[in-house]
């Protein structure tokens, strides 16, 4: 399979979801030691990155998911993880040239219960922007099975990382996800100084949702 694609950020509370492609022809040349990307340290998986995205022999693709997208009620995670899925797809692949007569092929993490579902629904998604036909499959695990989706994780990974340390200048955010006493003090802080939640945050989910109306009720009470 010339490409792997995973996603890092979907559940957290703060910032973007992000999704990596990486296309190869030959798997060999991907760097020494790829794994999934959770079982890497930050050091080990930002110089990995960039040894791939160095790399003329691999292409990498990498798409931003938005906490607007996110908030939107007419769209669900699932389906924005298949969008992601698919962009990153297209932006690896942008360049390359096929054999018409050849099928793409990749291999997907799956981010649905249902991992047909969603091999499914990304080959429909990529089906407009592919000139060539497209043969993805997706498996529950990929990214510690098949190096091609771990080095989608570590890209991945890094851009989320990196993005959420340039969330705010003057604070900590943690990792952003709602279990994270981090992220949640630096919420709490953030809604008790200025009566709202940061920009970067996903509205929608509960964890925002309730600091805002905990904070609102607090208000209420003292006048």
């Amino acid at each position: 399979m010339p490409f792997g694609v995973d996603e890092a950020g979907k559940g957290p509370a703060l910032g973007s979801m992000f999704a990596a492609a990486v296309h190869c022809d030959e798997r060999s040349v991907l760097p020494d030691g790829i794994a999934d990307s959770k079982r890497l340290s930050p050091d080990r998986r930002e110089t990995l990155a960039a040894t791939l995205h160095e790399d003329d022999r691999i292409a990498v693709g990498v798409a931003e998911i938005t906490p607007a997208r996110i908030d939107d009620p007419e769209t669900d995670m699932n389906s924005l993880a298949v969008t992601a899925h698919a962009d990153a797809i297209a932006d690896a692949v942008a360049g390359l040239e096929f054999d018409g007569r050849e099928a793409v092929t990749g291999l997907c993490d799956a981010c649905d219960t249902d991992a047909d579902r969603f091999a499914r629904r990304v080959t429909d998604a990529c089906a407009s922007a592919l000139e060539a036909p497209i043969d993805i499959d997706a498996r529950h695990g990929a990214d510690d099975e098949s190096a091609l989706v771990g080095a989608a994780s570590i890209v991945a990974k890094v851009e989320r990382d990196a993005h959420v340390a340039g969330l705010s200048e003057a604070d900590d955010v943690g990792s952003g996800y709602p279990s994270d006493p981090t992220t949640k003090a630096f919420l709490e802080g953030y809604v008790d100084d200025h009566g709202e939640l940061p920009a970067f945050a996903r509205e929608s989910w509960s964890t925002c949702q309730d600091i805002l109306a905990a904070a609102q009720q607090t208000g209420l009470e003292q006048f």
